[in-house]
């Protein structure tokens, strides 16, 4: 008899071995059992939908998995005779079986390191409303540490509070006055701080705007508590950070969350000193079950990225993948920089206002040709076209200087990408990764405030990118939104807001393109198509297990579907 043992996908129930009555039945089943132990363990996938992600075989009947990677893929009739006789079934049960999802762009070690900050966010993340609301949370979430030094949230949404602005230094003093508070904006690129903590972090009416960034002020010259970008560097650098080691268990709850979503490969973008050792010591410890890979940033400098060669080898599920620049901000907070002015422009802003950069062209193309010249695949943050450009521009001139080859930089979010640098972009080698979930979570703002109908319409351009041919991949840029990708696959393929209305409906993904871009095309920007992103023999067994099937659902339904199952080099990591 066959040694083939069963289980059932629903509470991953195991029905046993194939039952034996009589002593001769018995003694088969062990001698098979032994058998068994002694020979490599291979699971079979059947009885579902199978999505490889593969155009040459883009479904299959069945899925063999055997020491962590895909041992055979297609008819159940072949996948059988690959598999051998000691085989546990797996029944799919009409569920959905494709790649682990791969996070494009975001940052684990900052999202780890926010569990202990309060929860600033707008529904549906969070709870604030107003200022008032915001004020409250701070002070429930310092009377629950009311040992901590600082009094820290992150996540306020000026868009998305009722006064449409960003709190001061005189409402967040109402939380305390001896305690420092520093709240961090959703976007990341902005901070809001109370008394205490300009005073702690040296920022006075004397100080002056740092380079690339604002320090927002009253009419009398104080600041007014806001500061935008490298202004945001004073007070973090004043604020104690949180021990490595407690970091580090941290991280347990971290990592199991992004494995909820169906994320078996994470990006730590701008992984700073601390970071790095966070993610190393996680790494050393065994604590690490899914893969992560770290961007070292351009604080460091030149020299100091010395230090950080990247690696195409994972250490404990660890790697450096590369090196992250920042060329300008955030559309939402309005400081993104852009060839043509806002719409609204912000606070204390005149008419002509387009944003501005974080670094200079000298300065960009230095890095730029560092990554270059050693092949160091290197991430740029450029949301405004007019960042664009500047990436653009210091990558062409680098191609020109040191010959094209496979290099991939990534221009991360490109927000608002126009038509002729969708060709450059082409032309010079450059990934997009959009982060499209902006349609759902500011599109209303974008449409109404931040840059008109018409240019709003054009965010995260996937259906022009797809027609030029341009290989893109997509993100959730989490903590900035959660790494929800069944939400974020739903935007890529309806661009509906908050409102309910669509924004840009020209520019729309089909489901296939979405998943592919946060599977396969997602895997190439890491170079790591040959071993994920995709369901083929030889490939690491990183999947996912979805209830339902997302190429034949109502797409608006597609934000409902459920993660059933995450499974990382053949070994399950959540199951709900």
């Amino acid at each position: 008899m066959l040694a083939v043992k069963k289980l059932l996908l629903a509470g991953c129930c195991c029905v046993g071995l194939l039952a034996c009555s009589d002593k001769a039945s018995q003694q088969a089943a062990e001698s098979a059992n032994a058998n068994a132990a002694s020979s490599p363990a291979t699971t079979m996938y059947v009885n579902g939908h199978i999505i490889t992600v593969n155009e040459q075989q883009p479904q299959a009947e069945a899925l063999a998995v055997r020491d962590g990677k895909i041992l055979a893929v297609g008819s159940r009739a072949d996948v059988e005779a690959a598999a051998g006789d000691q085989v546990t079934e797996r029944d799919l049960q009409g569920n959905t079986l494709l790649p682990g999802f791969i996070d494009a762009h975001g940052h684990i070690t900052y999202t780890n390191s926010l569990q202990l900050s309060a929860n600033l966010a707008s529904p549906p993340v969070g709870p604030v409303e107003n200022i008032a609301g915001l004020i409250d949370v701070l002070k429930a979430h310092a009377e629950k540490l009311p040992d901590a030094p600082w009094i820290v949230g992150f996540g306020y949404d000026d868009s998305l509070m009722a006064e449409n602005r960003h709190p001061t230094r005189e409402e967040l003093d109402q939380v305390s006055l001896e305690q420092p508070v520093a709240i961090t904006h959703v976007s990341g690129h902005l901070m809001s701080c109370n008394s205490k903590c300009l005073e702690l972090s040296g920022i006075t009416a004397q100080t002056p705007d740092p380079d690339g960034g604002i320090i927002r002020r009253q009419a009398d010259g104080e600041p007014d508590g806001v500061l935008e970008e490298t202004a945001m560097y004073a007070p973090r650098k004043a604020m104690p950070a949180l021990d490595v080691e407690t970091q580090v268990q941290l991280m347990k709850k971290t990592q199991a969350d992004y494995a909820s979503f169906g994320l078996t490969t994470i990006q730590d973008g701008a992984t700073m000193d601390e970071s790095l050792q966070v993610l190393r010591t996680a790494a050393e410890q065994g604590l690490l079950y899914l893969d992560v890979v770290s961007f070292p940033y351009m604080s460091y400098g030149i020299d100091g990225l010395k230090k950080h060669p990247p690696s195409s080898e994972y250490d404990n599920h660890h790697r450096i993948g590369g090196m992250k620049l920042t060329l300008d901000g955030s559309p939402q907070g309005k400081t993104a920089w852009l060839t043509k002015p806002y719409f609204h422009p912000p606070h204390g802003q005149t008419e002509d206002y387009a944003g501005y950069p974080t670094l200079p062209d000298e300065q960009v193309q230095a890095f730029v040709n560092y990554s270059f010249s050693n092949n160091i695949p290197l991430l740029m943050h450029a949301n405004g076209d007019a960042a664009a450009d500047q990436m653009i521009r210091t990558v062409r001139a680098a191609n020109e200087e040191f010959g094209k080859t496979d290099r991939r930089p990534v221009m991360i979010h490109a927000q608002t990408a126009r038509e002729d640098q969708i060709d450059a972009m082409l032309n010079e080698g450059i990934v997009p990764s959009y982060f499209v979930a902006h349609t759902f979570y500011w599109g209303d703002w974008h449409r109404d405030s931040v840059f008109g109908e018409e240019r709003a319409a054009r965010i995260s351009p996937l259906r022009s990118s797809v027609d030029k041919g341009l290989t893109f991949t997509i993100h959730n840029d989490t903590p900035v939104v959660p790494a929800d990708m069944m939400r974020l696959l739903w935007a890529a393929v309806n661009r509906v807001t908050r409102s309910g209305k669509v924004l840009g409906e020209a520019q729309r993904a089909t489901v296939m393109e979405g998943i592919k871009a946060m599977t396969l095309d997602a895997a190439y920007q890491f170079f790591e198509e040959d071993s994920k992103g995709s369901l083929e023999v030889g490939k690491r067994a990183d999947l996912v297990i979805l209830d339902q099937n997302p190429l034949q659902v109502d797409p608006m339904s597609i934000k409902d579907i459920a993660i059933l199952e995450t499974i990382k080099d053949g070994k399950t990591v959540f199951t709900r």
